[in-house]
């Protein structure tokens, strides 16, 4: 296994050009590598690539051959092979020999992660062959845990042997109950085709329902609320209206969600407090405020005390926000808070009418509030905000001594966040104190709470012997991500060592999905921000803020007078370094340009013979984003603060915000955005930068 990954390395790069274009070139590469290494293991990965390609675009004639050949020197991607071997004779309709590579799948490759899938297409072969009974009893012995593939084929098996009342059961409960599954639809098509099958329960159809709201798939879901609506009781129906109503407005249909609530009649307490929501949010997302304000007092008045009027305050504080009315939006932030001084959203609101307080000027009020925040709501995300901005009040009025606590508490607890590293740049302009006994007076601050220190992370080394490890990293070598990872978890749920995400992140940092290192990170070190850089292990810091296209970086930065770190900050942000990322909005690539703007920014560099394909390579798409960053960096005096909101925003509305009165500085102006993903947005890039340079120095 060791000589066929080594033997291999020069595989990695046509494989994942393969599999991820699957143009004629990319086959006619691999196969050549195939061709060449014919006799070694690793022309036997090279033909399990290239027969797996075929599989994904469906051409499974044309997979039957390279999977063929990759028989012979398999070895350990035997099962791989076999499988996907299996699965494409069954596909072309040669059962016999899908049969064949089937049959004795679990007894050849006993420790194979795909022992389940085989057996699911094993019974699919049986049952083409007329041997219902036989594909029904294979897949009852393998239903748990429960997955929705092998209850497909298990429904589908009861059926051809003629159990209609297990069959119906069975694909009723991959519809009803998994709902966004990949078999859902077909369960469905399935279901309609029995005879005398019963009609759905109330239950199904309330369950899957909800399970489509979970999955935002609100068209479906409100289908299924109309049918609820006439088959409940007459005490249910008003519930049923008002999830109906939900789902049409959350799928934009907001005309249909008015008329429904309109047909509502008589209710009270929750339901009529909902009704009111409703109403109001179908009024904001048609712009009319007068109404939206107006559902609002009714809530005020009909339901007190019902958390949707603390939601409904919520959106008229940051409407108002966005209007700039001010005072306004400070009476529904405090409104809110002392309303629901316990509610989900109660740390926030508290911070931003202790922030409007701020900024309208009433310093001493302001003060009270960020300590208030504090010690209210110790474990909250505003925690950080409200300890540097009652430091620098303390800085305002010469209390330098309870300004360096603030700042040493913020700095420590919360190490590499936004606010830690101003902190630390403040600290460094204080006046030098000879009493260390006084920065610790402040009671105040040990309420925060301390980290978790027992969430700390040691790295160990996977096991050299391990077999699934060797697979893996044979499988990447083969741009064969997916299975790499699944074969690298197996190893660790056996070994229990905390080697997998280390392992796990440089396995797609090797195969270029630097986006998926990043998020996989992520979940497995959620508070690495509040960490100290020797606190995690280096491998995790180097996953989650990867250097990838470094030379063209560093060129493009450097060419625009821009920090390297910065920009790589940025494009982490914006694209987490996927260089085929494409947003909603037809943002492209590392930088997320716009077609149009990357042919504006083309011509003014002079780059000859753009067009918007060439967005999709690094090198242009960094070339051009960093010009055209620079040019906002420019356009707003060198600050990079407003520059990132209007890269996130807009140009137009950062003028807009800056001309909202005075900020001392481009902090205050972040923390005042009023859209709180642009704000996010700005403080996480800086933050970025600045652990960037605390990894690796000088760029």
């Amino acid at each position: 296994m060791r000589q066929a990954f080594v033997a291999s390395a020069s595989l990695r790069p046509m494989a994942q050009q393969l599999l991820q274009d699957r143009t004629l070139p990319a086959y006619a590469g691999v196969q050549a590598y195939a061709r060449a290494h014919a006799k070694e293991d690793a022309g036997a990965l090279a033909w399990l690539v290239l027969g797996y390609a075929h599989v994904l675009d469906k051409d499974y004639a044309q997979a039957i051959d390279p999977l063929s050949r990759a028989k012979i020197h398999a070895g350990d991607l035997g099962d791989y092979v076999a499988y996907y071997l299996g699965i494409s004779y069954l596909q072309t309709g040669h059962t016999a020999e899908a049969l064949a590579a089937l049959a004795d799948f679990a007894k050849t490759h006993p420790d194979s992660l795909l022992v389940r899938d085989a057996e699911v297409s094993y019974a699919d072969t049986l049952l083409l062959e007329g041997q219902a009974a036989e594909a029904a009893a294979l897949l009852e012995k393998i239903r748990v845990p429960i997955r929705s593939d092998v209850e497909f084929a298990l429904g589908r098996a009861y059926a051809a042997s003629g159990q209609t009342s297990k069959a119906a059961d069975t694909l009723g409960n991959i519809y009803y109950t998994m709902p966004a599954s990949a078999e859902a639809d077909a369960a469905y098509a399935e279901l309609k085709k029995l005879p005398s099958a019963p009609p759905p329960t109330v239950t199904q159809l309330r369950i899957r329902a909800e399970g489509l709201i979970s999955r935002k798939r609100y068209a479906e879901a409100a289908d299924e609320y109309r049918s609820l609506v006439n088959q409940v009781s007459t005490e249910e129906r008003p519930t049923m209206q008002l999830a109906l109503a939900d789902a049409l407005h959350r799928s934009g249909k907001n005309r249909d969600a008015k008329q429904v609530l309109a047909l509502l009649g008589d209710v009270s307490g929750e339901l009529n407090a909902q009704r009111f929501y409703l109403l109001g949010q179908i009024a904001w997302a048609a712009n009319d405020n007068e109404t939206f304000y107006r559902t609002v007092d009714d809530l005020r008045q009909a339901a007190p005390a019902s958390p949707w009027l603390e939601q409904a305050l919520l959106s008229a504080a940051n409407l108002h926000l966005v209007h700039h009315e001010y005072d306004q939006a400070l009476d529904a932030f405090r409104e809110a808070q002392q309303r629901f001084p316990d509610g989900p959203r109660a740390s926030y609101v508290h911070w931003k009418a202790a922030w409007l307080t701020l900024r309208q000027g009433r310093n001493e009020d302001a003060k009270k509030a960020f300590e208030e925040q504090i010690a209210l709501y110790p474990s909250g995300s505003e925690t950080p905000a409200a300890l540097y901005w009652r430091a620098r009040l303390a800085e305002e009025d010469n209390q330098f001594v309870m300004a360096r606590a603030f700042y040493e508490k913020l700095s420590d607890r919360y190490r590499n966040f936004y606010y830690a590293e101003l902190a630390r740049q403040r600290m460094k302009h204080l006046p030098a104190t000879t009493d260390a006994a006084a920065v610790t007076q402040y009671a105040i601050l040990d309420r925060v709470p301390p980290l978790n220190h027992a969430e700390k992370i040691t790295e160990t080394e996977p096991p050299a012997d391990e077999l699934r490890v060797q697979k893996a990293q044979l499988l990447g070598n083969g741009g064969l991500v997916d299975f790499a990872v699944r074969e690298l978890q197996a190893a660790a749920a056996t070994d229990g060592g905390s080697w997998a995400p280390a392992e796990t992140a440089q396995l797609y940092v090797e195969t270029g999905h630097y986006d998926r290192a990043i998020e996989y990170m992520k979940h497995s070190a959620p508070n690495y921000f509040a960490l100290d850089i020797p606190d995690l292990p280096r491998k995790y810091w180097e996953a989650l803020f990867p250097k990838p296209y470094w030379s063209d970086l560093k060129r493009s930065s450097a060419a625009n007078g821009l920090d390297p770190y910065l920009v790589a900050s940025l494009i982490r942000q914006e694209s987490e370094f996927n260089p085929n990322a494409v947003s909603r909005a037809n943002a492209v690539g590392l930088m997320q340009l716009l077609p149009k703007t990357g042919k504006a920014v083309a011509k003014e560099v002079k780059l000859k013979r753009f067009n918007a394909s060439q967005l999709y390579t690094p090198a242009v798409n960094m070339q051009l984003g960093t010009r055209y960053f620079k040019g906002m960096v420019d356009k707003f005096g060198g600050s990079f603060e407003y520059a990132l909101a209007a890269y996130n925003a807009g140009s137009d509305r950062v003028d807009e915000w800056l001309a909202q009165g005075k900020y001392r500085d481009p902090q205050e102006f972040v923390e005042s955005i009023p859209f709180t993903e642009t704000r996010e947005y700005v403080q996480a890039i800086l933050r970025n930068a600045s652990v960037y340079r605390q990894l690796y120095g000088t760029p």
